[in-house]
């Protein structure tokens, strides 16, 4: 097992261990808040083993059935980890509600507290951990996964502080309340994840800053071509595919020409390490008036 897949393992188990902790003490003192975040982290839960299934699998190098590799596996596992969090954001909205019409005491609320903030404590820590990796490997599934992971550490927190004031002041209808505004809170953060998860599958381009760069480090190699058009991008997982035509003079040799082109995807795997470039030669005659 690779170092990325074992940090994935590693949220996998913290966050099982931290479900079980809330669902106990949610059962034992009757909170709703505490109930709705064990939902949460039970969402997390599998989002977890989506994401070191997916790691696992878009690791995987390109075979016969999959000549452009396994990469938009993570793409996929983001994509499905925000619908989750919808999920659970209208499942702890309804449950509040009905706490609302219905309300009920909370008992033993400092082990509720507690064990908020004992599972707030190791998902910070964990997810610091897998988001410094995701942004090594450059992986959607551990992005998802960390973000998951950094939500329940804001929800836990939301709740031990709604908690606390309800021990304090005895305003039940607090608990509930707490639990609606953070439903709202992860479904918003949700739509901003779904914006990097899902464009991949439909093979949307790199962003505009990150084309502009590429076409600076081709443009240090002008006075080597004539021009470059049909420039086109996309990303699959942590995969970036490039790909454009450079038109060349026709009097250069092909071991030239060779040279040129190593030396261009070499100078953009610098940036870009994980990148797949295929430049195609064109001779003069096939030159356009503007570049793309």
């Amino acid at each position: 097992m690779n170092r990325t897949s074992s940090i994935a393992l590693l949220s996998v188990i913290s966050n099982g261990s931290v479900l079980i902790l809330k669902f106990i003490v949610g059962i034992l003192t009757g909170s709703v808040a505490v109930i709705s975040e064990a939902i949460h982290s039970s969402l997390d839960m599998l989002a977890s083993i989506i994401a070191f299934v997916s790691v696992r699998i878009s690791g995987k190098p390109a075979d016969s059935e999959h000549p452009f590799g396994h990469g938009k596996v993570e793409n996929i596992s983001g994509t499905i980890e925000t619908l989750l969090i919808f999920v659970a954001g209208i499942w702890v909205i309804y449950e509040c509600i009905h706490k609302l019409l219905h309300p009920e005491d909370i008992q033993m609320p400092m082990l509720a507290i507690l064990v908020m903030l004992v599972g707030a404590t190791v998902n910070f820590i964990v997810s610091k951990v897998v988001k410094k990796e995701a942004d090594r490997v450059q992986s959607v599934a551990m992005k998802s996964n960390a973000f998951h992971l950094l939500t329940d550490v804001y929800t836990s927190l939301g709740v031990a502080i709604g908690l606390l004031i309800v021990a304090i002041t005895g305003w039940y209808f607090l608990d509930p309340i707490i639990g609606i505004v953070l439903a709202i809170y992860i479904m918003v953060e949700a739509v901003k994840l779904m914006k990097e998860a899902f464009p991949p599958l439909l093979d949307a381009r790199l962003s505009k800053e990150e084309e502009e760069q590429i076409l600076d480090i081709i443009e240090t190699f002008d006075e080597e071509y004539i021009e470059v058009h049909d420039f086109r991008t996309r990303r699959a997982g942590a995969q970036e595919y490039i790909d454009f035509h450079l038109v060349v003079s026709s009097h250069e040799s092909i071991e030239t020409l060779h040279h040129l082109c190593d030396r261009m995807e070499e100078r953009i795997n610098n940036e870009f390490n994980q990148a797949e470039i295929l430049i195609h030669l064109e001779p003069e005659s096939e030159r356009k008036s503007h570049i793309e």
